[in-house]
Order: structure tokens, then C-alpha cells, then sequence
């Protein structure tokens, strides 16, 4: 696992910090006991601004371990109610970039459905017609550029299911590179999926400006005939 440095960071004012997030690292802890990224964010922020006790750090929400790119987190109580408000009321425009096998039958397009999850195989299953603990699910996909085997796929999901956008790209015959999980032909050597949270979109709740924030996609072999390109 690496630590963290400012080069990670893509966004800081009082209230809030967004950081690059690496596939592998989990965002908020767990039962593995891992160092989750929002303490090693605090620990950077105690000492940028040496601060005498422990920096404070809100999750404001999370993306799955083998996923990379934008989290955006909490600097102070404030920041963090105003935001989860904003994400509830689905106020947060999210875009994710997906490598995936294949390709699409059409350049874009929007998936609709039923999502519901097995909790022992921590995996979810798509239904086309409603059924009993599944939840109405929908995102939106546009083709950005074709490979050989591959596409790259732009992604704006209009719920947040578990899951989501691994299921459903499944689902739709173009698995995520790398995500065995959801059907992917093998794994990446990293253990990583090719599924990165690219950009979020918001009015700052506090100082009520557009924002937009960026991540750039990984430099690991996984990624590197997108970036060559």
C-alpha cells in the first residue's frame, strides 16, 4: 500500500479535501483492519497544518476497493452534513470511466433495471422486471473510444446501487477489464478493475460555487494502452 503525499490531492478549501484514491485501497475501514485512505488523509492534514490533536475527516461516500480515482472528503462537521445532504438529494453529477471488453451495440445509451444482493458472495444480480430486496437501478453510457478488444466507456450512474456499474456493463455483455467478479476473462495483474471515478460535479454547499474536480486515470499497466493513445 502507498502513502499518502499532496500529490494525491486534487481539490482542498476549509471545508473540504478530494484525493486520488489507488485500486486496492479501501476508503473507510473494515473488517480486514487495513489502513483505510481517510486516516491516512487525516494523518497528512495534522502534520500539513501541525495540528496539536487529530485532524477531522468525514467519508462522504466511498467507491469499492478495486476501483481507482476521485474521493471526496470532509475537513470539518459542516462540510460533512452539507455534502451527505447533496448526495442524497442526488445534487453530486458522478462520472466514472470504464475500460471494458468489447464493445457496445450502440455509442450510447441508458440501462434501466433491478439490482439486488447476495450478501454471503458480496455480489449483486441484475433482474429486468421487479422483484422481492431489489432496488430500481439506471445509468447512462457513452462510447469514448474503441480498441481492438477493448472500449472505454464514459458512465454517469443515475442511482447508487452496490455494484452498479459492474453489474450492469456485465450485464449488458461488456464486463469491466479485470473484474472476474462480473465475467471479465482474467484478472488484472494488480488486482485492480478499470473502472475509475473520473470526475464529480457540485454546488460547494458553503461558498455556493460551481465546482468541478478531475481525476486523472492510473499509470499502471492495466491502464496503459488508454494512456499511449
Amino acid at each position: 500500500m502507498l502513502m499518502f503525499d499532496s500529490m494525491r490531492v486534487l481539490y482542498e478549501d476549509n471545508h473540504l479535501i478530494a484525493v486520488l484514491k489507488y485500486a486496492g485501497e479501501i476508503v473507510q475501514g473494515d473488517k480486514t483492519g487495513d489502513q483505510p485512505l481517510s486516516a491516512y488523509v487525516a494523518e497528512f492534514l495534522k502534520a500539513k497544518y501541525e495540528k496539536p490533536g487529530d485532524a477531522f475527516i468525514g467519508v462522504i461516500h466511498r467507491i469499492d476497493r478495486p476501483v481507482s480515482g476521485l474521493v471526496l472528503l470532509a475537513k470539518t462537521s459542516k462540510g460533512l452534513s452539507r455534502m451527505n445532504e447533496l448526495f442524497r438529494d442526488k445534487k453530486v453529477q458522478k462520472t466514472y470511466w470504464a475500460l471494458v471488453e468489447g464493445a457496445p451495440q450502440f455509442q450510447e445509451g441508458k440501462i434501466e433495471g433491478y439490482l439486488f444482493k447476495n450478501e454471503k458472495l458480496n455480489k449483486s444480480f441484475f433482474s429486468e422486471t421487479p422483484r422481492v430486496n431489489a432496488l430500481s437501478s439506471s445509468l447512462s453510457y457513452k462510447l469514448i473510444r474503441k480498441f481492438d478488444r477493448y472500449s472505454l466507456l464514459e458512465i454517469d450512474p443515475l442511482t447508487g446501487r452496490h455494484h452498479q456499474i459492474r453489474v450492469m456493463l456485465s450485464n449488458m455483455g461488456n464486463p469491466i477489464k479485470g473484474d472476474v467478479k462480473y465475467g471479465a476473462r482474467r484478472a488484472n495483474s494488480d488486482q485492480s478493475i478499470c473502472l475509475h471515478a473520473r470526475a464529480l460535479v457540485f454546488t460547494h454547499p458553503i461558498k455556493q460555487e460551481a465546482i468541478r474536480i478531475e481525476a486523472p486515470l492510473p499509470e499502471t499497466k492495466a491502464w496503459d494502452f488508454v494512456l499511449a493513445k
